[in-house]
């Protein structure tokens, strides 16, 4: 399976790489803004490297790919014209291309409370949240993730997935176990065409996609 990772060089996308890296059947494609950036992709798997910045024309970068893992995002410190340029058109833009090249799948990172956005991050919320709109309604065999924080640190393998979590404010997971939870759902049938909630919980991967 082609597999491209949009925002590899990021916190996740680096853990996207390598997982996908370590086990048999993918081929890594990396996409990153700065051709810079290569020799880290390299050192964490990638196969390939695909350059294509979210903010200018990526109609190329799904090129041949079978699925896409988009974990692409605008910073922390990111202001109001970079949030929207990220999070919403570009991934917009990615999608559409994504359609447009023949991509069977397609695996969004969101966050919890895009689809009820509020508080002080009310307009990151409001990007994703358009962003997932768009996926929904893109014809793409697609799979949304919507975590919780996501934290540093090793990952545990154990996670809890609902529709909603009554608590969902109160959730985290770290980034490792949420990248195991993105390359699980390429492949495990129950995760197709979804969109759930994520966090840190009691469940393997597997079993947690299970109850979908």
């Amino acid at each position: 399976m082609k597999v491209l990772v949009a925002g590899a060089h990021g916190d996740t996308g680096q853990i996207l790489v390598r997982i996908l890296a370590e086990q048999p059947g993918y081929e890594v494609h990396a996409m990153v803004r700065d051709y810079d950036q290569a020799a880290i992709m390299r050192e964490w798997g990638a196969d390939y490297i695909v350059t294509a910045d979210l903010e200018n024309n990526v109609s190329k970068a799904p090129k041949e790919m079978d699925a896409v893992l988009f974990a692409a995002g605008s910073g922390p410190e990111a202001d109001l014209e970079k949030i929207l340029a990220v999070e919403q058109v570009g991934a917009k833009k990615l999608m559409d291309a994504s359609r447009a090249q023949g991509v069977h799948q397609f695996i969004m990172l969101s966050s919890i409370g895009a689809d009820q956005p509020s508080g002080p991050d009310k307009y990151y919320l409001e990007a994703k949240g358009t962003a997932d709109a768009h996926l929904q309604s893109s014809g793409l065999s697609h799979t949304i993730i919507r975590t919780g924080s996501l934290t540093p640190g090793e990952g545990t393998g154990l996670v809890e997935i609902k529709e909603r979590f009554t608590d969902a404010y109160e959730r985290s997971i770290s980034r490792e176990d949420a990248a195991a939870v993105m390359v699980a759902s390429l492949t495990h049938n129950k995760a197709r065409d979804k969109t759930f909630e994520l966090s840190s919980g009691d469940h393997p991967v597997n079993e947690a996609l299970n109850k979908l």
